[in-house]
């Protein structure tokens, strides 16, 4: 028989049990891992499931708490005869209309002519007339006042009556309607 000494014996233990007992304790590292990782991915999966529900659920009204069942009111003022600004109010009196619809809330807008801006008003001169005509009977939302003191001088100095397009209004001043719109908390645009 072959004598093994004892640091060999031991030697040759300590492989046995590496190859017999490691695998078996390698095995048990492995599943408390594994254990560890699913309940890390379990954590991260429900954590996953709460933001999805988060982001599924409907947005917050956009409406500040002041314009809640109260019209959002808006003042555009031409004072000004060039054809460019006129169609420019007209553009953001329907783009203001419009946005307002999509989202279910109501608008109030006024475009107040006073000023060489009459002309937009005027039967006569008008160089959006027919848009107006247009665009009153699809936004009813939308309303023109006419300056009633530039009227008359344009009375005066034109020495004939100014018409205006049916779906103007004639208020005494368009500089005071304007004023007094905005102390009413009306926002205030000038094109």
């Amino acid at each position: 028989m072959i004598r093994i000494g004892s640091l060999a014996a031991a030697t040759i233990a300590g492989l046995i049990i590496a190859l017999v007992i490691a695998p078996t304790a390698q095995a048990k590292m492995d599943d408390q891992a594994n254990a560890q990782s699913n309940k890390s991915l379990v954590s991260k999966k429900k954590h996953s499931r709460q933001n999805q529900a988060i982001e599924r659920q409907p947005e917050p009204a956009t409406k500040p708490a002041e314009h809640a069942g109260k019209p959002h009111r808006l003042i555009l003022q031409v004072n000004s005869n060039d054809p460019a600004t006129m169609n420019l109010t007209l553009n953001n009196a329907t783009n203001v209309t419009q946005y307002y619809r999509d989202l279910g809330e109501r608008v109030e807008i006024e475009v107040v002519a006073f000023g060489p801006g009459l002309h937009m008003l005027r039967d006569d001169t008008s160089p959006v007339k027919a848009r107006i005509e247009v665009l009153a009977l699809s936004s009813p939302e939308i309303s023109f006042k006419a300056c009633g003191n530039t009227q008359d001088n344009m009375r005066k100095s034109e020495n004939k009556d100014i018409n205006l397009i049916s779906q103007a209004t004639i208020v005494k001043s368009g500089v005071i309607r304007v004023m007094e719109l905005q102390e009413q908390g009306w926002s205030y645009v000038k094109p």
